[in-house]
């Protein structure tokens, strides 16, 4: 049950082309947004479709996989944790929720 504890696995397509970064010490992360999409029928029987947005986070192997293999509007199934932190801007402290990746799987099918 070790593994449920803080464990996201979503499926979305990609809102933008993932953006690898590769810091002074020489570890790389890459991040990209991912968008959810959940239909439904309102009370007045209108189809809506609702929209989520996450952040997404990989690190190191998994950074360069996923800027090789991804680009914006790929499918994929993600697994990680929910990770909160916050950051300096402008002299305002912002939060921000991300998804640290611990697993993909690409959806796109094979072009040939």
């Amino acid at each position: 049950m070790t593994t449920l504890k803080n464990s996201v696995q979503l499926i979305g397509r990609l809102g933008s082309d993932p953006e690898l970064r590769t810091f002074e010490s020489g570890k790389k992360m890459t991040s990209f947004s991912l968008a959810t999409n959940e239909t439904y029928y309102n009370a007045n029987g209108d189809k809506v479709t609702d929209t989520q947005w996450h952040n997404i986070v990989a690190w190191e192997k998994k950074a360069e996989l996923v800027t090789d293999y991804l680009k914006k509007g790929s499918e994929v199934a993600v697994q990680g944790k929910l990770v909160n932190r916050k950051y300096e801007k402008d002299g305002m402290t912002k939060y921000i929720t991300e998804i640290n990746l611990n697993e993909m799987l690409m959806l796109d099918k094979k072009e040939e």
